[in-house]
């Protein structure tokens, strides 16, 4: 045996009556349950921080077009154009605005089944490149496995278990790795090649969990905002505090197109204070959603902002309810004549926005266009109404509107996406993902090795456990500020003082 792996088990072994074995016992149930959602959510969460480079080498014949001298058709043409490879109930939801001279013209459209589809132009002569299914999209599925593993709400919820019992694995596995006695920091922090078999597993996975500790902390920061469950209620709270989204944008702002005289009654204008939103379109007007006049509307349940397939929606104003405007062509006899989208894209940019950014097309009468811009800087993110007759721009959020949890999210989740540096952000991303599926799979390694036949393997019970006070107070506090992951942690305990506590017992007796 090395002198290394000879100074590891004495250290254990000193350590049995200082809580090494409780905390050791404790990585190792936040390991087991978290090891096969790290892999899923390591691999897919690279995939994804590379999407502007995938994306184009799967789909070249639909993404791509070859650069032209001759000018660009407008996007009203490329609309109609749109419109007319379309099935005659499909409705246009959302258009795809960007100046890359390689890039086609995307337009999204909802078919009568509430399924969506993207149809794709060359923008120089305005042929039909093809069709592509919005759930079917590779992206699509790579982001559902991320966050759901396609399993809807319980693989949402499983997926925000892991990510808190992460928390637990970190701040165990930091404890378990910090030098004791003789140990020298350089031991701690350079992996030795030198050992063989179980000691060399263990030595790897103890640096290369301390050097990926940072990262993998903000990973779990950064992405429990726009988790289902939590996510939602941290939301609420920051906005309730003011520190969330600007005032009147996460609900009591009526947002709406007025009807020009001869389009309807004002009085019937005055009903629906919503805009006009669907499935779709919720990603970039959902902050419309809990209007004053919400009750003259028609829920479609489910249907929130972060179900785009790439979310174009910044977190401070998205991932609200998506109301339905009442249908104005039952109860008018006249209709109005909205906006062309051209008008709508000329406006954008005389405000600053000019490429990289999605329109929500009004679709009713009273609905507004929504420009939804999400760069990779969130200082500059915007989202606008406007209205669809007038022009008139009705909101202008910016990021200096965002309340302090807003714009900390917003930085977050640039660097989480792998947005904020560029390429050298992608690549820290995909480094810090893979390298926890390589501490995922040497602990399981190490457990396989150590495990008796026919037992789970758990590290032994100390038979007089240390107090721990501050390890059960974070628990605790854990569990407060993620209850889904304190209950789940109280049924952890239960279960091992039940089953291997008395197993423990009887075994003692025996002895």
């Amino acid at each position: 045996m090395s002198t290394l792996a000879r100074h590891n088990a004495a250290s254990d072994m000193a350590n049995s009556n200082s809580g090494y074995r409780t905390l050791w016992r404790w990585h190792f149930y936040a390991g087991l349950f978290v090891m096969p959602f790290l892999i899923v959510l390591a691999i897919t969460g690279t995939l994804y921080c590379f999407q502007p480079q995938i994306e184009p080498l799967l789909y070249p014949q639909l993404l791509v077009v070859e650069p032209q001298t001759a000018p660009r058709m407008t996007e009203d043409v490329l609309l109609a154009r749109a419109r007319a490879a379309m099935p005659a109930d499909a409705t246009a939801v959302t258009a795809t605005i960007s100046n890359e001279p390689q890039r086609s013209t995307e337009f999204i459209f909802r078919l009568a089944d509430g399924e969506k589809e993207s149809v794709y132009l060359n923008p120089y002569t305005g042929a039909v490149l093809g069709r592509l299914s919005v759930d079917q999209r590779f992206m699509q599925v790579d982001r559902m496995l991320h966050r759901k593993l396609l399993l809807g709400k319980p693989g949402e919820l499983l997926m925000e278990l892991a990510a808190c019992w992460t928390l637990v694995m970190l701040g165990t596995g930091v404890a378990l790795w910090w030098p004791r006695q003789a140990a020298s920091v350089r031991d701690a922090l350079v992996p030795r090649f030198t050992l063989k078999g179980r000691p060399l597993w263990k030595n790897v996975h103890a640096v290369a969990g301390i050097w990926l500790a940072l990262g993998a902390l903000a990973f779990v920061l950064t992405g429990l905002p726009w988790s289902g469950s939590w996510g939602k209620q941290f939301k609420a709270l920051a906005t309730a505090a003011n520190l969330g989204a600007p005032p009147g944008t996460w609900g009591g702002l009526p947002l709406r197109s007025t009807l020009p005289a001869g389009a309807g009654t004002a009085a019937s204008a005055e009903i629906d204070g919503t805009a006009s939103m669907d499935a779709t379109h919720s990603a970039h007007a959902a902050h419309s959603a809990h209007t004053a006049q919400a009750t003259q509307t028609d829920s479609m349940p489910g249907m929130v902002m972060d179900d785009l397939p790439l979310p174009q929606t910044p977190w401070a104003v998205g991932n609200a309810p998506v109301p339905a405007s009442t249908d104005y062509a039952s109860t008018h006899d006249k209709a109005a004549t909205p906006l062309p989208l051209g008008r709508i894209v000329a406006q954008a940019a005389s405000l600053g926005v000019t490429s990289g950014y999605n329109v929500a097309l009004p679709t009713s009468a009273t609905g507004v266009y929504t420009v939804s811009y999400f760069p990779a800087d969130p200082q500059l993110e915007r989202t606008i109404y406007i209205d669809q007759y007038s022009g008139r721009v009705l909101k202008d959020i910016r990021y200096a509107d965002y309340g302090g949890i807003s714009k900390a999210v917003s930085y977050g989740t640039s660097l989480h996406m792998g947005r904020y540096f560029g390429i050298a952000n992608q690549i820290l991303c995909a480094a810090i993902s893979l390298g926890l599926a390589l501490m995922a799979v040497t602990g399981c390694v190490m457990w396989w090795k150590r495990r008796p036949q026919g037992s789970l393997g758990a590290p032994s019970r100390e038979r007089a456990a240390p107090p721990m006070r501050g390890w059960k107070a974070g628990l605790v506090v854990l569990g407060i500020v993620f209850p889904l992951m304190g209950a789940t942690l109280l049924a952890v305990w239960l279960g091992d003082r039940a089953i291997f506590g008395r197993a423990g017992q009887r075994k003692r007796a025996a002895q």
